[in-house]
């Protein structure tokens, strides 16, 4: 992707995922602004090399809109929109309800009503993108976190939805993946059990989600489609 002077939004990049993918747009020259909830190091890191932060939380309407608003001070244009901000809970008895409209907001409001009140940025750079980090998971669902599950099901349904909507001017895709790094308290067997889900058992790391979105940054010819990446569990 040849950089833009119009910059690239990643949501929820002060870690993993979404900061190495900012980090590796900002190595090639390619402004890049970020969302954030919560003071991590890479939020200094990416400061440090160029990147415009802004801390915003994603559980209500109210704290969306005020996201776009502090992002439309920021600038008039954005090459594209990954909507990489998640939240991760399981149900918990007596909390269900708050636990799905918390997910809801984070996964489903949020990418809403920045697609709808951002499009205008997005037309004023040619090419022009949005992005949905999804999850490999809703291909069969979750019992154990029924309510991420439908959340991350309904960001797919937004693609499909955006694709048509902004067509032919703004291409819309979305990335699922499965399990790609490990947390640094995950023991062996944890790992070992996980590795076995798919069929190339390796733990990838996030560089594939960069070339994911590469490649969906510099295709002209894809949009409505989820790229999976999941080193082949639906084939196990």
């Amino acid at each position: 992707m040849a950089s833009s002077p119009a910059p690239v939004l990643i949501t929820g990049a002060s870690q993993r995922i979404g900061l190495h993918c900012a980090e590796r747009l900002l190595g090639e020259g390619q402004p890049v602004i970020i969302s954030f909830r919560s003071q991590r190091p890479g939020v200094e890191r990416l400061k440090a090399m160029g990147a415009v932060t802004i801390q915003a939380d994603f559980s209500s309407q109210q704290s969306v809109l005020g996201f776009i608003s502090q992002l439309k001070q920021q600038t008039d244009s954005l090459r594209a929109i990954v909507h990489n901000a998640s939240e991760w809970l399981a149900e918990t008895e007596d909390d269900e309800g708050d636990v799905l409209m918390r997910m809801f907001n984070v996964h489903m409001l949020a990418p809403y009503l920045i697609n709808l009140h951002c499009a205008e940025l997005l037309q004023r750079s040619d090419p022009a993108d949005i992005i949905h980090i999804g999850d490999d998971v809703t291909r069969k669902g979750s019992s154990k976190h029924i309510a991420y599950c439908a959340s991350k099901a309904g960001m797919d349904n937004l693609t499909l939805s955006f694709a048509a909507r902004f067509a032919p001017k703004i291409k819309v895709n979305g990335i699922a993946p499965a399990m790609l790094m490990f947390q640094p308290d995950d023991d062996a067997a944890y790992r070992a059990r996980t590795l076995a889900k798919s069929a190339l058992g390796i733990e990838p790391g996030p560089e594939v989600i960069y070339q994911s979105l590469r490649y969906l940054l510099d295709n002209p010819y894809v949009t409505g489609t989820t790229l999976t990446v999941n080193g082949g569990r639906h084939i196990k």
